[in-house]
């Protein structure tokens, strides 16, 4: 799966998907063969963060 480039779509990309189709981020990560490490990462750079309770991303 491709997903954006851009921090600021891939977090209402990844936040659709999270809602919608898969139960955790790292369900989504398996599924779709990506380091969880690097969407975190790319997601902390404009100040997101995986709330786990929620099963979303957060601002910080």
């Amino acid at each position: 799966m491709n997903i954006p480039n851009d921090p600021a779509i891939l977090l209402s990309f990844l936040n659709t998907q999270l809602r919608d189709f898969y139960p955790s981020l790292e369900e989504f990560c398996k599924a779709n063969d990506i380091s969880r490490q690097e969407i975190e990462e790319k997601l902390s750079s404009i100040g997101y963060v995986y709330d786990e309770t929620q099963n979303r991303f957060r601002c910080t």
